[in-house]
């Protein structure tokens, strides 16, 4: 029996709210009044979603491409109802192709309930505020605020429950940036292989920044696929070990898509030819309008997408 959704005040006057499998933490600040208004909105909200995405899941886990869109208006060929629904398939329908024609709307579930969420400080008095969905962050920023995120580059060494827990000043990251109100960014999400998701590919991180939680959602997912070697053959004499998502999760929405589950220390060469598959990818997106900026980690090595515009408060990752 599922427990209803819970939430509890954390230190530093963040939020907790959990609810299933989702897990959010949320920082704002601003004018009491309105953090109490938005708070409160805020839990309206979510107490809903869950129940929201349950009613259509056997949707959002049919792969994109693959959806009933015929028997639909051409105007509207998005299958699902829901606010939270349309926008998970919205981010990914532009990206099937650079998915090998396999993705579902789940890749954007975790950004799409976070940039839901965040709705709600958008309001006066709120100065800025951050909605963490397991790692995948969307922003509200009024002009001429900031907020700090910190990375985790491998994320096998992250503790959600500790991390939610602990003051944000005090939390030992990787790398950490600023995302500024005039930068076009407000979403920030992570994907690769040791993530809580699965992954077909071997980044051990893709961060992705992007105009909405959303869409950096689904974006990660999709790099993070494509840091990679070449063909199955090269990935089979490398030692990397793939099953089907199904054998490891009966729910999972990529059913007998093989995912990795084990990356033996690899050459050098091999590193660099997958983040450069990565990379390319990346480079696609950006191209499109669909990300912002990019970094991209696997075995100590990484690569970065930089912006296309001379936004120095954008992170400035280097090799």
């Amino acid at each position: 029996m599922m427990v209803g959704a819970q939430r509890a005040l954390l230190s530093g006057g963040r939020w907790h709210f959990q609810h299933g499998p989702i897990d959010i933490v949320i920082h704002a600040e601003g004018q009491a009044d309105a953090l109490q208004a938005a708070h409160q909105a805020a839990w309206g909200r979510f107490e809903t979603v869950l129940a929201e995405l349950v009613a259509e899941l056997p949707t959002l886990r049919l792969p994109v491409a693959g959806l009933p869109q015929m028997r639909r208006p051409l105007a509207d060929p998005c299958p699902v109802q829901g606010v939270i629904a349309r926008r998970m398939w919205a981010a990914c329908a532009p990206l099937v192709d650079d998915a090998d024609g396999y993705l579902t709307p789940m890749a954007a579930v975790a950004g799409s309930v976070a940039q839901e969420l965040v709705a709600a400080y958008q309001r006066l008095g709120i100065l800025r505020a951050g909605v963490n969905n397991g790692g995948d962050i969307a922003l509200h920023l009024a002009p001429g605020q900031k907020f700090r995120v910190g990375l985790y580059a491998d994320l096998v060494r992250f503790d959600a429950d500790a991390a939610a827990h602990t003051a944000a000043s005090t939390l030992r990251t990787d790398l950490d940036f600023a995302v500024h109100a005039s930068d076009p960014v407000r979403g920030v999400a992570t994907s690769g292989w040791r993530g809580r998701s699965h992954s077909r590919g071997i980044a051990d991180s893709v961060t992705v920044l992007a105009a909405t939680a959303a869409m950096a959602d689904a974006a990660a997912t999709v790099i993070a696929n494509a840091v990679d070697l070449v063909d199955a053959p090269q990935a089979a004499r490398a030692g990397i070990v793939r099953l089907p998502a199904n054998s490891l999760r009966d729910d999972s929405d990529l059913g007998t898509v093989a995912v990795t589950v084990k990356v033996p220390p690899l050459p050098a060469a091999l590193v660099q030819q997958a983040l450069q598959r990565g990379l390319a990818c990346a480079r696609r997106l950006q191209a499109r309008g669909l990300v912002q900026a990019a970094l991209l980690v696997c075995q100590g090595s990484l690569v970065r997408l930089p912006a296309p515009l001379p936004l120095p408060s954008l992170p400035q990752w280097v090799q």
